[in-house]
Protein backbone atom coordinates (compact mmCIF):
# COMPACT_ATOMS: atom_id res chain seq x y z
CA UNK A 1 0.00 0.00 0.00
CA UNK A 2 1.20 3.55 -1.17
CA UNK A 3 1.68 5.99 1.56
CA UNK A 4 3.05 9.20 0.02
CA UNK A 5 1.03 12.23 -0.16
CA UNK A 6 -0.68 13.47 -3.25
CA UNK A 7 -0.52 16.83 -4.01
CA UNK A 8 -4.12 18.84 -3.69
CA UNK A 9 -5.55 20.22 -6.65
CA UNK A 10 -4.91 23.76 -7.83
CA UNK A 11 -7.77 24.34 -9.18
CA UNK A 12 -9.96 25.82 -6.39
CA UNK A 13 -13.33 25.40 -7.49
CA UNK A 14 -16.18 23.21 -6.01
CA UNK A 15 -14.82 20.47 -3.70
CA UNK A 16 -15.10 16.76 -4.85
CA UNK A 17 -15.40 14.49 -2.05
CA UNK A 18 -12.16 13.65 -0.25
CA UNK A 19 -10.28 10.06 -0.19
CA UNK A 20 -9.92 8.11 3.19
CA UNK A 21 -7.07 8.92 4.06
CA UNK A 22 -5.12 5.51 4.92
CA UNK A 23 -2.42 4.97 7.79
CA UNK A 24 0.92 4.08 6.24
CA UNK A 25 3.09 0.56 7.55
CA UNK A 26 4.27 1.39 10.87
CA UNK A 27 1.43 4.06 11.72
CA UNK A 28 -0.16 1.12 13.85
CA UNK A 29 2.87 1.68 16.29
CA UNK A 30 2.30 5.33 17.26
CA UNK A 31 4.41 6.22 14.04
CA UNK A 32 1.53 8.98 12.51
CA UNK A 33 1.37 9.34 8.45
CA UNK A 34 3.55 12.28 7.67
CA UNK A 35 5.10 13.30 4.70
CA UNK A 36 8.41 11.82 4.91
CA UNK A 37 6.68 8.69 6.38
CA UNK A 38 9.10 9.79 9.98
CA UNK A 39 7.56 8.03 13.01
CA UNK A 40 6.68 10.18 15.56
CA UNK A 41 7.15 10.11 19.73
CA UNK A 42 4.04 9.88 21.59
CA UNK A 43 3.43 11.71 24.77
CA UNK A 44 0.68 9.64 26.50
CA UNK A 45 1.20 10.15 30.11
CA UNK A 46 0.51 8.50 32.69
CA UNK A 47 -3.44 7.69 34.32
CA UNK A 48 -4.99 7.42 30.58
CA UNK A 49 -3.77 11.49 29.83
CA UNK A 50 -3.67 11.89 26.26
CA UNK A 51 -0.64 12.17 24.57
CA UNK A 52 -0.51 14.48 21.81
CA UNK A 53 1.93 14.04 18.94
CA UNK A 54 3.27 17.09 16.49
CA UNK A 55 5.18 15.61 13.65
CA UNK A 56 7.64 17.83 11.80
CA UNK A 57 5.39 17.81 8.90
CA UNK A 58 2.27 16.70 7.73
CA UNK A 59 0.53 15.82 4.66
CA UNK A 60 -2.68 17.34 3.99
CA UNK A 61 -5.30 15.16 1.91
CA UNK A 62 -5.30 15.62 -1.86
CA UNK A 63 -8.32 15.34 -4.13
CA UNK A 64 -8.46 12.57 -6.53
CA UNK A 65 -6.42 12.74 -9.45
CA UNK A 66 -7.29 11.56 -12.97
CA UNK A 67 -10.95 12.46 -12.30
CA UNK A 68 -13.38 14.77 -14.23
CA UNK A 69 -14.39 17.69 -12.61
CA UNK A 70 -18.01 18.46 -12.63
CA UNK A 71 -19.27 19.63 -15.99
CA UNK A 72 -16.30 17.67 -17.98
CA UNK A 73 -18.09 14.68 -18.52
CA UNK A 74 -21.44 16.48 -20.49
CA UNK A 75 -21.33 16.65 -23.73
CA UNK A 76 -21.59 19.48 -26.41
CA UNK A 77 -25.18 18.52 -27.47
CA UNK A 78 -26.04 18.89 -23.93
CA UNK A 79 -24.38 21.76 -23.45
CA UNK A 80 -26.04 23.50 -26.66
CA UNK A 81 -29.61 22.11 -25.34
CA UNK A 82 -28.94 23.90 -21.76
CA UNK A 83 -27.95 26.53 -23.46
CA UNK A 84 -31.61 28.69 -23.40
CA UNK A 85 -31.63 28.21 -19.45
CA UNK A 86 -28.57 29.92 -19.15
CA UNK A 87 -29.33 33.36 -21.06
CA UNK A 88 -30.79 36.10 -18.81
CA UNK A 89 -34.17 37.14 -19.09
CA UNK A 90 -33.18 41.03 -20.10
CA UNK A 91 -31.85 39.27 -23.48
CA UNK A 92 -34.60 36.50 -23.83
CA UNK A 93 -36.70 39.92 -23.75
CA UNK A 94 -34.86 41.46 -26.16
CA UNK A 95 -34.45 39.37 -28.67
CA UNK A 96 -38.23 38.70 -28.33
CA UNK A 97 -38.45 42.38 -29.20
CA UNK A 98 -36.31 41.89 -32.20
CA UNK A 99 -38.10 39.35 -33.31
CA UNK A 100 -41.70 40.48 -32.82
CA UNK A 101 -40.19 43.82 -34.26
CA UNK A 102 -38.56 42.17 -37.50
CA UNK A 103 -41.85 40.19 -37.89
CA UNK A 104 -44.18 43.03 -37.92
CA UNK A 105 -41.75 44.42 -40.49
CA UNK A 106 -41.83 41.81 -43.06
CA UNK A 107 -45.65 41.69 -42.57
CA UNK A 108 -45.52 45.39 -43.57
CA UNK A 109 -43.57 45.23 -46.20
CA UNK A 110 -45.15 42.48 -47.72
CA UNK A 111 -48.43 44.32 -47.91
CA UNK A 112 -46.81 47.23 -49.37
CA UNK A 113 -45.05 45.26 -51.72
CA UNK A 114 -48.83 44.13 -53.00
CA UNK A 115 -50.35 47.66 -52.61
CA UNK A 116 -47.71 48.72 -54.67
CA UNK A 117 -47.84 45.85 -57.16
CA UNK A 118 -51.77 46.62 -57.62
CA UNK A 119 -51.13 50.11 -57.91
CA UNK A 120 -48.48 49.87 -60.66
CA UNK A 121 -50.70 47.25 -62.43
CA UNK A 122 -53.65 50.03 -62.70
CA UNK A 123 -51.28 52.83 -63.61
CA UNK A 124 -49.30 50.92 -66.12
CA UNK A 125 -51.61 48.87 -68.23
CA UNK A 126 -50.31 45.28 -69.76
CA UNK A 127 -49.44 46.33 -73.68
CA UNK A 128 -48.69 49.50 -73.13
CA UNK A 129 -45.17 51.62 -72.16
CA UNK A 130 -43.30 54.92 -72.53
CA UNK A 131 -41.25 56.03 -75.77
CA UNK A 132 -38.48 58.12 -75.62
CA UNK A 133 -37.61 60.90 -78.19
CA UNK A 134 -34.74 59.16 -79.23
CA UNK A 135 -37.31 56.36 -80.26
CA UNK A 136 -36.35 53.66 -77.41
CA UNK A 137 -39.70 51.92 -75.78
CA UNK A 138 -39.99 50.68 -72.73
CA UNK A 139 -42.86 48.17 -71.70
CA UNK A 140 -44.76 48.59 -68.90
CA UNK A 141 -43.81 45.16 -67.40
CA UNK A 142 -39.91 46.31 -67.38
CA UNK A 143 -41.26 49.56 -65.56
CA UNK A 144 -43.00 47.89 -62.89
CA UNK A 145 -40.04 44.80 -62.48
CA UNK A 146 -37.54 48.00 -61.70
CA UNK A 147 -39.79 49.60 -59.39
CA UNK A 148 -40.51 46.56 -57.60
CA UNK A 149 -37.03 45.95 -56.73
CA UNK A 150 -35.94 49.59 -55.58
CA UNK A 151 -38.75 49.64 -53.24
CA UNK A 152 -37.61 45.87 -51.96
CA UNK A 153 -34.11 47.18 -51.80
CA UNK A 154 -34.62 50.50 -50.19
CA UNK A 155 -37.45 48.97 -47.57
CA UNK A 156 -35.46 45.71 -46.78
CA UNK A 157 -32.50 48.39 -45.88
CA UNK A 158 -34.67 50.47 -43.69
CA UNK A 159 -36.28 47.65 -41.89
CA UNK A 160 -32.99 46.69 -40.98
CA UNK A 161 -31.82 49.63 -39.84
CA UNK A 162 -34.44 50.36 -37.81
CA UNK A 163 -34.29 47.12 -36.80
CA UNK A 164 -31.01 47.22 -35.22
CA UNK A 165 -32.42 50.29 -33.56
CA UNK A 166 -35.25 48.58 -31.94
CA UNK A 167 -33.50 46.16 -30.69
CA UNK A 168 -31.27 48.47 -28.97
CA UNK A 169 -33.95 50.54 -27.45
CA UNK A 170 -35.69 47.14 -26.37
CA UNK A 171 -32.22 46.28 -24.55
CA UNK A 172 -32.69 49.22 -22.44
CA UNK A 173 -36.71 49.47 -22.34
CA UNK A 174 -36.16 45.46 -21.09
CA UNK A 175 -33.02 46.77 -18.35
CA UNK A 176 -35.58 49.31 -17.23
CA UNK A 177 -38.34 47.16 -16.34
CA UNK A 178 -36.47 44.22 -14.63
CA UNK A 179 -34.81 46.68 -12.33
CA UNK A 180 -37.23 46.07 -9.65
CA UNK A 181 -36.46 42.43 -9.89
CA UNK A 182 -32.92 43.14 -9.49
CA UNK A 183 -33.65 45.24 -6.59
CA UNK A 184 -35.69 42.16 -5.33
CA UNK A 185 -32.38 40.23 -6.08
CA UNK A 186 -29.93 42.29 -4.46
CA UNK A 187 -31.83 42.86 -1.46
CA UNK A 188 -31.86 38.83 -1.29
CA UNK A 189 -28.24 38.36 -1.55
CA UNK A 190 -28.02 41.02 1.30
CA UNK A 191 -30.05 38.96 3.98
CA UNK A 192 -28.53 37.15 6.85
CA UNK A 193 -30.27 36.32 10.32
CA UNK A 194 -28.42 39.67 11.36
CA UNK A 195 -30.17 41.70 8.44
CA UNK A 196 -33.20 40.80 8.28
CA UNK A 197 -34.84 43.80 9.21
CA UNK A 198 -33.99 44.99 5.74
CA UNK A 199 -36.86 45.70 3.26
CA UNK A 200 -37.42 46.19 -0.50
CA UNK A 201 -40.11 49.38 0.15
CA UNK A 202 -40.52 49.35 -3.66
CA UNK A 203 -42.37 52.33 -4.89
CA UNK A 204 -44.35 52.90 -8.01
CA UNK A 205 -47.35 51.63 -9.27
CA UNK A 206 -49.49 48.66 -8.33
CA UNK A 207 -48.41 46.31 -10.84
CA UNK A 208 -47.27 42.72 -10.74
CA UNK A 209 -44.00 43.51 -9.50
CA UNK A 210 -44.69 45.72 -7.21
CA UNK A 211 -46.76 43.14 -5.18
CA UNK A 212 -43.80 40.35 -5.72
CA UNK A 213 -41.55 43.31 -3.68
CA UNK A 214 -44.46 43.50 -1.14
CA UNK A 215 -45.00 39.78 -0.93
CA UNK A 216 -40.95 39.71 -0.37
CA UNK A 217 -41.02 42.16 2.25
CA UNK A 218 -44.43 40.12 4.34
CA UNK A 219 -42.31 36.87 4.17
CA UNK A 220 -39.19 38.73 5.37
CA UNK A 221 -41.34 40.34 8.47
CA UNK A 222 -42.50 36.68 9.11
CA UNK A 223 -38.84 35.32 8.98
CA UNK A 224 -37.67 38.00 11.65
CA UNK A 225 -40.56 36.97 13.85
CA UNK A 226 -39.56 33.64 13.57
CA UNK A 227 -35.96 33.99 14.17
CA UNK A 228 -36.61 36.21 17.06
CA UNK A 229 -39.08 33.37 18.64
CA UNK A 230 -36.80 30.89 18.19
CA UNK A 231 -33.74 33.36 20.12
CA UNK A 232 -36.27 34.02 22.99
CA UNK A 233 -36.86 30.18 23.12
CA UNK A 234 -33.22 29.10 23.45
CA UNK A 235 -32.32 31.76 25.62
CA UNK A 236 -35.08 30.82 27.82
CA UNK A 237 -34.70 27.21 27.88
CA UNK A 238 -31.23 27.58 28.87
CA UNK A 239 -31.91 29.19 31.65
CA UNK A 240 -34.84 27.28 32.86
CA UNK A 241 -33.35 23.76 32.12
CA UNK A 242 -30.09 24.10 33.63
CA UNK A 243 -31.20 26.02 36.57
CA UNK A 244 -32.97 22.49 38.11
CA UNK A 245 -30.09 20.60 37.06
CA UNK A 246 -27.83 22.62 38.22
CA UNK A 247 -29.62 22.23 41.42
CA UNK A 248 -29.93 18.98 41.49
CA UNK A 249 -25.93 18.61 40.81
CA UNK A 250 -25.37 20.75 44.04
CA UNK A 251 -27.86 18.98 46.61
CA UNK A 252 -26.32 15.82 45.47
CA UNK A 253 -22.66 16.67 45.86
CA UNK A 254 -23.41 18.34 49.30
CA UNK A 255 -25.22 14.75 50.18
CA UNK A 256 -22.64 13.08 49.50
CA UNK A 257 -19.49 14.81 51.34
CA UNK A 258 -21.98 14.16 54.74
CA UNK A 259 -20.28 11.94 56.85
CA UNK A 260 -23.10 10.71 57.88
CA UNK A 261 -24.67 9.18 54.79
CA UNK A 262 -24.74 5.74 55.14
CA UNK A 263 -23.07 3.57 51.91
CA UNK A 264 -26.32 2.96 50.33
CA UNK A 265 -27.32 6.87 50.30
CA UNK A 266 -23.66 7.43 48.92
CA UNK A 267 -23.91 4.72 45.73
CA UNK A 268 -27.89 5.88 45.30
CA UNK A 269 -26.46 9.17 45.12
CA UNK A 270 -23.08 8.90 43.08
CA UNK A 271 -26.14 7.51 40.32
CA UNK A 272 -28.37 10.20 40.39
CA UNK A 273 -24.82 12.54 40.30
CA UNK A 274 -23.99 10.48 36.90
CA UNK A 275 -27.18 10.69 35.75
CA UNK A 276 -27.67 14.24 36.39
CA UNK A 277 -24.27 14.95 34.45
CA UNK A 278 -25.62 13.01 31.22
CA UNK A 279 -29.13 14.93 31.42
CA UNK A 280 -26.64 17.97 31.44
CA UNK A 281 -24.59 17.22 28.36
CA UNK A 282 -27.75 16.27 26.68
CA UNK A 283 -29.14 19.61 27.41
CA UNK A 284 -25.85 21.34 26.08
CA UNK A 285 -25.91 19.02 22.90
CA UNK A 286 -29.09 20.44 21.94
CA UNK A 287 -28.72 23.76 23.07
CA UNK A 288 -25.83 24.08 20.66
CA UNK A 289 -27.56 22.03 17.96
CA UNK A 290 -29.82 24.99 18.15
CA UNK A 291 -27.68 27.51 18.03
CA UNK A 292 -25.55 26.01 15.41
CA UNK A 293 -28.69 25.70 13.08
CA UNK A 294 -29.19 29.47 13.11
CA UNK A 295 -27.63 31.90 10.37
CA UNK A 296 -24.59 32.96 11.72
CA UNK A 297 -24.10 36.59 13.02
CA UNK A 298 -20.73 36.76 13.57
CA UNK A 299 -18.18 36.25 11.05
CA UNK A 300 -14.67 37.11 11.88
CA UNK A 301 -11.08 35.38 9.99
CA UNK A 302 -10.56 32.24 11.96
CA UNK A 303 -7.66 30.23 12.09
CA UNK A 304 -8.47 26.57 12.12
CA UNK A 305 -5.07 25.22 13.68
CA UNK A 306 -5.27 28.17 16.12
CA UNK A 307 -8.78 26.41 17.07
CA UNK A 308 -7.29 22.78 16.54
CA UNK A 309 -4.69 23.41 18.85
CA UNK A 310 -6.63 25.62 21.84
CA UNK A 311 -8.76 22.05 21.46
CA UNK A 312 -5.88 19.61 21.79
CA UNK A 313 -4.45 21.68 24.52
CA UNK A 314 -7.50 21.37 26.83
CA UNK A 315 -7.94 17.87 25.96
CA UNK A 316 -4.64 16.90 26.88
CA UNK A 317 -5.40 17.90 30.42
CA UNK A 318 -8.34 15.66 30.87
CA UNK A 319 -8.42 12.01 31.56
CA UNK A 320 -9.39 9.37 28.81
CA UNK A 321 -10.33 5.77 29.96
CA UNK A 322 -8.65 4.12 26.64
CA UNK A 323 -5.35 5.89 27.15
CA UNK A 324 -5.77 7.06 22.77
CA UNK A 325 -2.53 8.97 21.58
CA UNK A 326 -3.17 11.90 19.59
CA UNK A 327 -1.30 13.05 16.70
CA UNK A 328 -1.22 16.88 15.38
CA UNK A 329 -0.48 18.11 11.89
CA UNK A 330 -1.18 21.60 11.83
CA UNK A 331 -0.93 24.10 9.36
CA UNK A 332 -3.08 27.50 8.92
CA UNK A 333 -6.30 27.56 7.57
CA UNK A 334 -8.41 30.92 7.98
CA UNK A 335 -12.08 30.46 7.28
CA UNK A 336 -15.03 33.37 8.06
CA UNK A 337 -16.82 32.30 10.85
CA UNK A 338 -17.82 31.86 14.41
CA UNK A 339 -15.14 31.11 16.38
CA UNK A 340 -17.34 29.42 19.58
CA UNK A 341 -19.04 27.43 17.37
CA UNK A 342 -15.39 26.14 15.41
CA UNK A 343 -14.21 25.02 18.31
CA UNK A 344 -17.40 23.21 19.01
CA UNK A 345 -16.79 21.66 15.59
CA UNK A 346 -13.26 20.42 16.00
CA UNK A 347 -14.06 19.64 19.85
CA UNK A 348 -16.52 17.03 18.44
CA UNK A 349 -14.95 15.48 15.87
CA UNK A 350 -11.75 14.69 18.09
CA UNK A 351 -14.31 13.59 21.43
CA UNK A 352 -15.62 11.44 19.08
CA UNK A 353 -12.66 10.06 17.88
CA UNK A 354 -11.62 9.10 20.86
CA UNK A 355 -14.88 7.78 22.70
CA UNK A 356 -15.33 5.41 19.51
CA UNK A 357 -11.70 4.17 19.34
CA UNK A 358 -10.19 0.86 20.62
CA UNK A 359 -7.45 0.44 23.75
CA UNK A 360 -4.39 2.51 22.94
CA UNK A 361 -5.52 4.18 20.00
CA UNK A 362 -4.85 6.91 17.34
CA UNK A 363 -5.98 9.97 16.40
CA UNK A 364 -4.85 12.21 13.64
CA UNK A 365 -5.93 16.21 13.97
CA UNK A 366 -5.03 17.73 10.29
CA UNK A 367 -5.33 21.35 9.21
CA UNK A 368 -4.45 23.63 6.22
CA UNK A 369 -5.64 24.68 3.20
CA UNK A 370 -6.81 22.42 0.22
CA UNK A 371 -7.64 23.64 -3.37
CA UNK A 372 -8.84 27.38 -1.80
CA UNK A 373 -10.88 25.89 1.46
CA UNK A 374 -9.73 25.92 5.05
CA UNK A 375 -9.92 22.16 6.24
CA UNK A 376 -9.38 20.44 8.75
CA UNK A 377 -9.39 16.35 8.80
CA UNK A 378 -9.74 13.96 11.97
CA UNK A 379 -8.87 9.79 11.76
CA UNK A 380 -8.76 7.53 14.16
CA UNK A 381 -8.46 4.23 14.70
CA UNK A 382 -11.59 1.84 16.35
CA UNK A 383 -14.35 -0.76 14.97
CA UNK A 384 -14.82 -1.08 11.48
CA UNK A 385 -18.10 1.23 10.14
CA UNK A 386 -19.96 -0.14 7.30
CA UNK A 387 -20.21 2.32 4.36
CA UNK A 388 -23.98 2.63 4.48
CA UNK A 389 -23.92 3.00 8.21
CA UNK A 390 -21.93 6.90 7.59
CA UNK A 391 -25.21 8.72 6.17
CA UNK A 392 -26.49 7.59 9.70
CA UNK A 393 -24.16 8.16 12.20
CA UNK A 394 -24.27 12.33 11.05
CA UNK A 395 -28.36 12.23 12.90
CA UNK A 396 -29.12 13.57 15.93
CA UNK A 397 -29.17 10.51 18.58
CA UNK A 398 -27.03 8.19 16.71
CA UNK A 399 -24.12 5.70 17.22
CA UNK A 400 -22.82 2.91 15.30
CA UNK A 401 -24.12 -0.62 16.57
CA UNK A 402 -26.45 1.32 19.09
CA UNK A 403 -30.16 2.47 19.58
CA UNK A 404 -31.23 6.01 19.84
CA UNK A 405 -31.04 6.09 23.61
CA UNK A 406 -28.02 7.91 25.29
CA UNK A 407 -24.69 5.72 26.68
CA UNK A 408 -21.43 6.33 28.23
CA UNK A 409 -20.25 7.47 25.18
CA UNK A 410 -22.52 10.35 24.60
CA UNK A 411 -25.68 11.15 23.64
CA UNK A 412 -25.14 10.88 19.82
CA UNK A 413 -25.18 14.24 19.06
CA UNK A 414 -21.56 14.85 17.87
CA UNK A 415 -21.73 14.70 14.37
CA UNK A 416 -25.27 16.04 14.05
CA UNK A 417 -23.45 19.61 15.65
CA UNK A 418 -20.50 18.80 13.35
CA UNK A 419 -22.85 18.64 10.56
CA UNK A 420 -25.21 21.85 11.62
CA UNK A 421 -21.68 23.95 12.18
CA UNK A 422 -20.65 23.31 8.73
CA UNK A 423 -24.12 23.90 6.77
CA UNK A 424 -23.49 27.23 9.29
CA UNK A 425 -20.50 28.10 7.95
CA UNK A 426 -21.77 27.26 4.21
CA UNK A 427 -19.03 24.02 4.01
CA UNK A 428 -18.94 20.42 3.17
CA UNK A 429 -18.52 17.91 5.72
CA UNK A 430 -17.12 14.78 4.21
CA UNK A 431 -16.97 10.98 6.07
CA UNK A 432 -15.36 7.56 4.84
CA UNK A 433 -14.25 4.24 6.40
CA UNK A 434 -10.89 3.84 7.32
CA UNK A 435 -9.11 0.47 6.44
CA UNK A 436 -8.80 -1.66 9.23
CA UNK A 437 -11.21 0.20 11.09
CA UNK A 438 -12.18 3.63 12.47
CA UNK A 439 -13.67 6.99 10.31
CA UNK A 440 -11.77 9.87 8.55
CA UNK A 441 -13.78 12.96 8.61
CA UNK A 442 -12.76 15.84 6.62
CA UNK A 443 -14.41 19.28 6.88
CA UNK A 444 -13.79 21.87 4.23
CA UNK A 445 -14.79 25.69 4.63
CA UNK A 446 -14.54 28.52 2.58
CA UNK A 447 -11.03 30.76 3.06
CA UNK A 448 -10.55 33.93 4.66
CA UNK A 449 -9.65 36.35 1.06
CA UNK A 450 -5.66 36.68 1.07
CA UNK A 451 -4.95 33.82 3.62
CA UNK A 452 -4.14 31.19 0.76
CA UNK A 453 0.24 31.51 1.48
CA UNK A 454 -0.16 27.85 3.35
CA UNK A 455 -1.36 24.88 1.52
CA UNK A 456 -1.17 21.94 2.98
CA UNK A 457 -1.53 18.31 1.71
CA UNK A 458 -3.40 15.28 3.04
CA UNK A 459 -1.82 11.85 2.64
CA UNK A 460 -3.34 9.94 -0.36
CA UNK A 461 -5.88 7.37 0.88
CA UNK A 462 -8.13 4.13 -0.71
CA UNK A 463 -11.11 2.96 0.27
CA UNK A 464 -14.93 3.54 -0.56
CA UNK A 465 -16.27 6.81 0.21
CA UNK A 466 -19.37 8.17 1.75
CA UNK A 467 -19.70 11.47 1.06
CA UNK A 468 -21.79 13.54 3.75
CA UNK A 469 -22.51 17.03 2.12
CA UNK A 470 -23.97 19.64 3.87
Amino acid sequence: MDGSPVSPAQDGGEPSPVRPSVTPPGASAGRPPGRDGGSGTSDSGPNGQVGVVTTGSFALPGDRNGEPKNGESSSLLTDLRSLPNRISVRLRLTVLYGALFFLAGVLLLFVTYLLLRSVLDSVFPAGTGIRYPDGSFITSEAIRDLAMRRMLTRSLLALLGVGIIAVVMGYFVADRALSPLQRVTATARRLSESTLHERIALDGPEDEIKELADTFDAMLERLSDAFDTQRRFVGNASHELRTPLAINRTLLEVALTDPEASDDLKTVGKTLLANNARHERLIEGLLLLARSERELTTRVPTDLSEVAATVLTNLARREQPNEVSVHRELTPGATPGDPVLLEHLVSNLVDNAIKHNSDGGEVWVRTGVLSGYATVQVENTGPVVPAYEIERLFEPFRRLNADRLESAKGAGLGLSIVRSVVLAHRGRVYAAPRQGGGLVITVRLPLTRGRCAVRGRFPAGQGREAPITC
